[in-house]
């Protein structure tokens, strides 16, 4: 990722994360994401025909097939390492994020997501994602099987962060490239720390 994108970055006071109902906002965002990955945008392509299929909802947990979420890698100020979730849930390594609860300003609720779980508040998000993920969430008692269509977009930390782990996480650790490859994370969080870390 060019260093130069990172002067884009936007905090959460900035109007341009407030948030919006409206999916048009969400549509456009994912419209506008570039890759020249194939896998990149056939889930662009399928995100974008799950909002056709549920263009009043598709951002909200109420839609049972599934729910736009946002996540965001979050990378220290150095941009030597990121700082990882371990999910009380699911008993694995993740990146930061969650869902949009009716909020399609898909940045903006990635950087919400961000603050809550990591405790650190002066976060900043880059506007334009990095990365598009839909995954299958499995079926938990009052909730069936449904699909994560999944927005991410890299955070950065202020020098000197220190993180506070929330309710959904046993604990949060900073990694750098290797060490997040040793706890044997899943292909599509190895594929975010390549889009970061790779240039």
């Amino acid at each position: 990722m060019a260093r130069r994108e990172l002067t884009t970055a936007l905090r959460a006071d900035d109007p341009r994360l407030a948030p919006c109902p409206q999916l048009a906002l969400a549509r456009a965002t994912l419209e506008d994401y570039r890759s020249p990955d194939p896998d990149q945008l056939a889930f662009r392509a399928q995100i974008l025909a799950f909002l056709d299929a549920h263009p009043l909802d598709a951002h909200r947990r109420t839609c049972l097939p599934g729910h736009l979420t946002a996540s965001a890698l979050v990378v220290d100020a150095r941009f030597e390492r990121a700082l990882l979730t371990h999910h009380r849930k699911l008993g694995r390594w993740l990146q930061l994020g969650g869902h949009c609860d009716g909020d399609a300003n898909l940045a903006g609720a990635a950087l919400r997501e961000a603050r809550e779980e990591s405790g650190i508040e002066d976060l900043a998000v880059l506007p334009r994602p990095i990365d598009l993920d839909v995954h299958a969430i499995p079926a938990r008692p009052g909730e069936p099987k449904h699909l994560h269509l999944d927005t991410r977009f890299l955070v950065i930390a202020p020098e000197g962060a220190v993180e506070r782990a929330g309710e959904e996480s046993h604990r949060l650790g900073w990694f750098t490239p290797r060490e997040a490859r040793e706890l044997e994370i899943d292909a599509s969080l190895r594929r975010l720390f390549d889009v970061v870390f790779a240039s």
